[in-house]
């Protein structure tokens, strides 16, 4: 399979010519090495796979349904049985009795008390109001007339006839300043930069270009034929994996599987049977007369039983008075009409 792949490798055409010679010579020897170290980790992955998903199937998922059965049983079904018979009718009553004894007063506290007080208050609130706002109004007229000619107008004056032009004047010196600091640093900066690129950034890019770079390419090289080669590795250690796992389980198979089946079959069955047969079957028809045998005699026991006490009641208070047998059938049409007539008799009579 690995021979394969290497000769459908090295015909795929220019793309594998591309690569040079350094990734040809590096291909097999590395394939080889890799192949080597993968295979006995892949079929110890598989052999601890094929171990884990026993564990789950026969240990674990029992065991968590058991435990998750546990819990709803020791946890769940109590908290939900206090929560549903002994918390949700306390907090009703609780709500009933908080919504009795504090709600509706409170509701006819705020309703006939509260909300008449507060209508009053907030209409003398508005009166005050309306008497403050009209003195706000005038004393702030009178205030902005006041800092109009007494501060704006002074203001306006000074910062016209004094602060703009002197303002004007530091201006003009900070821009000749700031232009003579330009043309200062505007100069060292040429020097810097040039003496930057000189002495770092170009040493820098020939290393990166003549060094760097194709170690780089060799690098990449090796990791992309390591990474291909643990590929191929892992898909063949998993072919050999699988004819392992095959042939072990046919080896158990045939020398454990198919010895206990013929055992099942061949013995256990027929000396089940023989056993089902011969003692089973006899025990449980005894058992089952035996049980019939005594319901009929509880049975007549207590028909006896019952019997005595009738006979001790009629000794004690005597034969029961017998209950007439009231007729709740509906008159038919012609019974109706004899009924009527007797009636019309006994009433004219």
């Amino acid at each position: 399979m690995c021979m394969v792949d290497l000769e459908k490798a090295s015909g795929a055409g220019p793309q594998r010519d591309a690569e040079g010679c350094l990734a040809v010579a590096i291909r097999l020897p590395v394939r080889i090495v890799v192949l080597v170290l993968v295979v006995p980790v892949r079929i110890v992955w598989d052999a601890l796979v094929v171990a884990g998903r026993f564990l789950r199937d026969t240990v674990l998922r029992p065991v968590g349904r058991a435990l998750a059965w546990l819990g709803r049983a020791v946890f769940v079904w109590p908290l939900v049985g206090l929560w549903r018979y002994v918390v949700v009718p306390l907090a009703r009553g609780v709500g009933w009795l908080g919504q009795v004894l504090l709600v509706v007063p409170a509701v006819w506290l705020y309703r006939w008390v509260l909300a008449p007080v507060g209508h009053g208050i907030a209409w003398l609130c508005a009166w005050v109001g309306a008497v403050l706002a009209a003195m706000g109004r005038g004393l702030y007229a009178a205030l902005v007339w006041l800092g109009r000619y007494l501060v704006v107008v002074p203001a306006v004056w000074l910062y016209r006839g004094v602060l703009m032009p002197v303002g004007h004047g530091i201006a003009w010196c900070g821009r000749q300043v700031a232009r003579g600091v330009r043309l200062v640093l505007t100069g060292v900066g040429f020097v810097l930069y040039w003496t930057v690129r000189v002495l770092l950034v170009l040493p820098a890019l020939a290393v990166w270009r003549w060094v760097l770079t194709p170690v780089g390419r060799v690098l990449a090289v090796v990791g992309r034929e390591v990474a291909a080669a643990a590929g191929h590795a892992w898909r063949i250690a998993g072919h050999l994996s699988r004819a392992v796992g095959r042939f072990l389980a046919t080896v158990l198979r045939w020398t454990v599987a198919e010895p206990a089946r013929w055992v099942y079959r061949s013995v256990l069955t027929p000396v089940g049977h023989a056993v089902r047969d011969a003692v089973v079957r006899p025990l449980a028809e005894a058992g089952r007369s035996v049980g019939r045998a005594t319901r009929q005699a509880l049975a007549s026991a207590r028909l006896t039983a019952r019997q005595a006490r009738a006979d001790v009641r009629r000794m004690l208070f005597g034969e029961p008075a017998e209950r007439r047998s009231v007729d709740r059938r509906e008159p038919s049409a012609a019974e109706a009409r004899t009924l009527g007539s007797s009636t019309t008799a006994l009433t004219k009579d």
